[in-house]
């Protein structure tokens, strides 16, 4: 069959609520500068009430990455459960507005549609309370074989490792887009997500996975130890590519015996680093799937992550298309 998709990503379809934060306000709400921490419905309201006024946007891992892919101009696609409701319905018209392809059908009768509530302190960081809801109903009936089929890139969330019915929706995909002859890539989201999971994913990566994307914390922590060249060396030795960014440092790329460490893109002040890896994947990825150079991919990566991070949201305000051609890239 003809290709249809650049990348297709599956992962936690997501409305973000973003407010800026005191300090005092995540010391007075016990949340923990810097992390992601489930909630559920009851807590959400709780903190949505306290919360500074902000935007909502859509969001999710995911669904942030196949944002920026099309902006780079990709064709893409995506997965992942909504409820029937009306953030669900904002989610849907968000994903179709922006060119992709995104046709799972919505819940009816469960949870509602997931949201993640985000603080955001003056130096940028964001602190992430998140109920999943509708989100963790995504199974391996929702697996899109035609569109996984069809994809270069198939590209999967983390965090859908935890529900024990996305994991078996993993694994739906990956034998599909191993079966087409697609490459597979998995971003691992989040520490916690590596420390309860550890097992299980190491052993992923080692059977299906081609590209593995980790920030520094959660390739040390995946492998157990504070050495992060030994940890970059342990990825690299069980996937194909490890592309792991390192904040302001910029990132790591490494595949076989080559290591290539590419700079962050300058940025002149930081408002916000929510989506920044997601952006960094999504460069990558288009790069990867238009046959560019490592290091090229991960120069987009760079360029796409400085981008979003000039701005409150996870998501590209500009054409990161004409930001590359004018850059060069």
């Amino acid at each position: 069959m003809t290709q249809l998709f650049d990348v297709a990503a599956i992962g936690n379809a997501i409305v973000d609520v973003i407010s800026p934060a005191a300090e005092a306000f995540l010391a007075g709400e016990g949340l923990a500068k810097g992390s992601m921490a489930l909630i559920d419905e009851d807590r959400g309201n709780q903190l949505y009430a306290r919360m500074a006024a902000g935007v909502e946007t859509s969001g999710g891992s995911a669904g942030n990455t196949i944002a920026g892919i099309a902006s780079l101009g990709g064709r893409a696609a995506y997965l992942g459960k909504v409820a029937s409701d009306q953030l669900g319905e904002v989610f849907i018209h968000d994903m179709r507005a922006i060119g992709a392809t995104f046709d799972t059908p919505a819940l009816t009768g469960g949870p509602a549609t997931a949201r993640c509530l985000i603080n955001v302190t003056p130096d940028g960081e964001r602190t992430m309370c998140t109920y999943l809801g509708a989100s963790t109903q995504f199974g391996a009936d929702d697996v899109d074989a035609a569109v996984v089929e069809n994809a270069a890139i198939l590209y999967l969330e983390g965090y859908l490792f935890d529900p024990e019915e996305a994991r078996r929706a993993f694994a739906k995909a990956a034998g599909l887009a191993r079966g087409a002859g697609r490459r597979i890539a998995i971003t691992l989201s989040d520490a916690f997500v590596v420390e309860r999971h550890r097992e299980a994913l190491l052993g992923f990566i080692k059977g299906q996975v081609d590209i593995v994307f980790a920030n520094e914390v959660e390739v040390t922590a995946l492998f157990q130890t504070d050495d992060f060249d030994a940890a970059v060396a342990s990825l690299a030795a069980i996937t194909d590519i490890a592309a792991v960014t390192r904040g302001a440092q910029g990132s790591v790329v490494a595949s076989g015996a080559s290591t290539h460490a590419v700079p962050a893109e300058p940025v002149e002040k930081v408002v916000d680093t929510t989506g920044a890896g997601d952006q960094y994947a999504a460069g990558f990825l288009f790069g990867l799937s238009q046959g560019r150079a490592l290091p090229d991919c991960a120069r987009l990566g760079a360029m796409a992550a400085a981008e979003v991070i000039s701005h409150y949201g996870p998501r590209p305000q500009v054409s990161l298309r004409d930001l590359a051609a004018s850059k060069g890239l």
